[in-house]
């Protein structure tokens, strides 16, 4: 199930990847966009669409991301895809299924009522472990790859991935490959922090989201001592109900006390003010 999430962000973050899995994409691949959808009908969750530009014509593309076996998979897919292609005739011009599993193991083994769907070209199986080396696919796929190494074979190969998405992609994209390979890594050593995951990959701090939330804890954290000191200056020490009441307050609200410090004249305005911003929370989350 985790990896089945993995792969969805990996389709969000670069849909086109879908295409660099089958031996003929679709002559406007760069306008897709990937989706998931509900077949009202029948109540089907499908795992993802592929969808071309509105302003082109084109086939919609089917994905399963199949990481565990499961005994009658195809018969699911081609109901929840024929069902939605029948709903939506008029926006495609023809279909085409994916279907991605780490390895032939986990197919299931009944597929002879789909023989000749699965030998249609508009039938894409891929096995994951038989894409090659991680090193030598696009980098999207070899993050997909990823996911079904093991071992410190799947250290060297993060590594391999981070250095390629520094050399390859832009500073933001590359940010987001970064944590990625990093949560594709803590899922295979769950006994790790992520600190320690930063670590064994080589990956600077300062490169992460969790350094650059720390720093924002951090500067929190002293903004609310400042104020703290301040309040002490003005009223000496401060009750224990007041001071744990700042110290929950949102990184917004420590700003406007910051900002309403000097208007106090009295420790009452203080806890007044607490409790209008109190009453403010309580009203925003019954809406």
């Amino acid at each position: 199930m985790k990896r089945d999430s993995l792969f969805y962000t990996f389709f969000s973050r670069s849909p086109t990847s879908i295409f660099d899995l089958i031996s003929d994409p679709p002559p406007h691949a760069e306008g897709y966009r990937f989706d998931s959808v509900s077949v009202k009908e029948a109540k089907f969750e499908m795992d993802g669409v592929f969808l071309p530009s509105v302003n082109t014509s084109g086939p919609v593309y089917f994905c399963e991301v199949q990481m565990q076996k499961v005994g009658n998979l195809y018969e699911r897919l081609f109901a929840e895809s024929f069902l939605y292609f029948y709903q939506n005739r008029a926006r495609f011009e023809d279909w085409q299924v994916v279907v991605i599993y780490p390895s032939r193991s986990t197919e299931q083994d009944n597929v002879y009522p789909f023989r000749a769907i699965l030998s249609s070209p508009q039938m894409h199986v891929v096995y994951l472990d038989e894409l090659g080396a991680v090193q030598d696919l696009p980098l999207w796929i070899g993050l997909m790859v990823l996911t079904v190494v093991k071992g410190e074979k799947a250290v060297a190969d993060a590594r391999s991935l981070l250095k390629r998405a520094e050399q390859e992609k832009s500073a933001d994209e590359s940010r987001v490959i970064i944590e990625l390979i990093a949560t594709v890594i803590s899922y295979k050593f769950e006994q790790l922090s992520k600190k320690e995951i930063y670590k064994m990959l080589d990956i600077s701090v300062k490169e992460t989201r969790l350094y650059r939330e720390i720093r924002q804890e951090e500067r929190q954290e002293g903004q609310v001592q400042l104020i703290l000191r301040q309040l002490g200056k003005l009223f000496g020490q401060l009750p224990e109900d007041v001071t744990a009441e700042i110290g929950k307050l949102t990184e917004s609200d420590v700003e406007k006390l910051g900002e309403a410090v000097l208007d106090f004249s009295n420790l009452a305005d203080v806890q007044s003010w607490l409790a209008e911003r109190d009453g403010e929370t309580t009203s925003g989350n019954r809406t």
